[in-house]
């Protein structure tokens, strides 16, 4: 399991490493059942604090993406295939929401915006 962290974001560092997990999750990088790295071991492959790297994974785990089972790790949930379809819909969402919201600023027509997603759709 690959995370960068970088500490020019203005995101925190434990949201950092919980958004890539849930990406790597929802991509099916990281299927059901997949042990994660331990919190120390994590920590110290980041050369951060221990105590962030376990917001992470509280976060994570408050989120039902991971369960943590004393002694033993935590492991990624299983997962409600709906549940994690309307997850994917809303990374979409909220990506086009911030394509829609600088188009407007560039002042260019939903047609231009359309004919644009039409050709990356076919190319990629």
């Amino acid at each position: 399991m690959r995370i960068i962290v970088s500490n020019s974001s203005n995101e925190p560092i434990y949201e950092q490493i919980s958004k890539q997990i849930k990406g790597m999750i929802l991509k099916g990088e990281l299927k059901e059942g997949d042990l994660l790295p331990s919190i120390r071991g994590l920590a110290k492959e980041l050369q951060i604090s221990v105590i962030t790297t376990k917001r992470a994974y509280d976060e994570l785990e408050k989120e039902g993406f991971i369960q943590t089972v004393q002694g033993k790790g935590s492991y990624v949930a299983g997962q409600n295939k709906e549940l994690m379809r309307e997850k994917k819909l809303k990374i979409i969402e909220d990506k086009l929401i911030e394509v829609v919201r600088e188009s407007k600023l560039l002042d260019l027509k939903y047609e231009e915006i359309e004919e644009m997603l039409k050709i990356l759709f076919q190319e990629v």
